[in-house]
């Protein structure tokens, strides 16, 4: 058995950043609820 999870900032930036969020709809629509909601950081990484 392989661990199946395998960190990589790189990897994990490109798919949730906040570039990656900023280029969809559904990626705008979740800034903006966590704007509204007053999250410290607006995404993970």
């Amino acid at each position: 058995m392989q661990p199946t999870f395998r960190p990589h900032r790189k990897k994990r930036a490109r798919k949730i950043g906040y570039r990656a969020r900023m280029a969809t709809p559904g990626g705008r629509k979740v800034i903006r609820a966590r704007r509204l909601k007053g999250r410290k950081r607006l995404t993970v990484v």
